[in-house]
């Protein structure tokens, strides 16, 4: 008696989370370009980063901080793409011809803080956590 009861009550969820794993679902063709679109965003933002470390000022700055060029493109080359887009919309928000310190700074901050998490090894003076 007691195996027939939750029997049923087995039965009764089985229903119900099949009648909730069953919701509208809508497929859709799309195309070549809707899909690469986010990769192209991405890969613009990466490359104006990119142009930005060759300038001779921000070269300069990162020296300033004991970090090279080469490292510098390694570890931008080495970022994800949200950490790319953050990136990208930092530059957008300092002003032009202005605070390119505050840039050199938050890259460094990055450098640091990947170097501290164990995912880069640039500055000597770091220990990982890991």
């Amino acid at each position: 008696m007691m195996m027939n009861k939750s029997l049923k009550t087995t039965a009764l969820i089985l229903i119900a989370s099949m009648g909730f794993a069953s919701l509208p679902v809508q497929a859709m063709v799309m195309t070549t370009a809707e899909v690469t679109a986010p990769l192209q965003v991405v890969s613009a933002e990466r490359a104006r980063v990119a142009a930005l470390l060759a300038r001779a000022d921000v070269q300069s700055g990162l020296a300033r901080y004991g970090v090279s060029s080469e490292q510098a493109a390694a570890r931008v080359a080495a970022l994800s793409d949200d950490e790319v887009m953050q990136l990208g919309q930092r530059l957008d928000t300092v002003p032009a011809g202005g605070d390119i310190i505050g840039v050199v700074v938050f890259i460094f901050l990055v450098l640091l803080i990947t170097d501290i998490l164990g995912f880069t090894k640039i500055f000597p003076f770091t220990r990982s956590i890991r």
